[in-house]
């Protein structure tokens, strides 16, 4: 009965890793994604960021019995944040740069899917 509700297998495991890492990401993207849509500037993504990345340190305490607050708690808080701030900053300008060309489409083209440049 045990094997039936309580995985054993480390297979299993790194899969959940892997799950929550996708889900973080993505959480990331949308939050940066977010602050775009509401016309915020890049402070708020990094604010929000930060929130992030406590909850994602809570998770990896929760899931995988990962150090909250003692130990070398602050160096993986900073991985966490630094990996999230990538995601987040991406899914900021991607969707900035849409705004801009799409509502200032006579002024703005886009020069990369993370930026915009003048028409002129």
């Amino acid at each position: 009965m045990q094997g039936l509700f309580f995985e054993t297998d480390d297979t299993v495991h790194m899969v959940i890793r892997f799950v929550v890492m996708l889900l973080c990401f993505w959480t990331a993207w949308m939050s940066g994604k977010g602050a775009s849509q509401s016309w915020k500037n890049y402070p708020a993504v990094v604010i929000y960021t930060l929130l992030l990345a406590v909850a994602v340190r809570f998770i990896h305490h929760a899931l995988f019995n990962g150090p909250m607050f003692y130990g070398n708690a602050v160096l993986f808080y900073v991985m966490d944040f630094v990996v999230l701030l990538v995601f987040s900053t991406a899914g900021y300008r991607y969707t900035r740069t849409n705004q801009m060309v799409n509502a200032y489409y006579w002024l703005y083209e886009k020069a990369s899917p993370f930026s915009w440049k003048d028409k002129a």
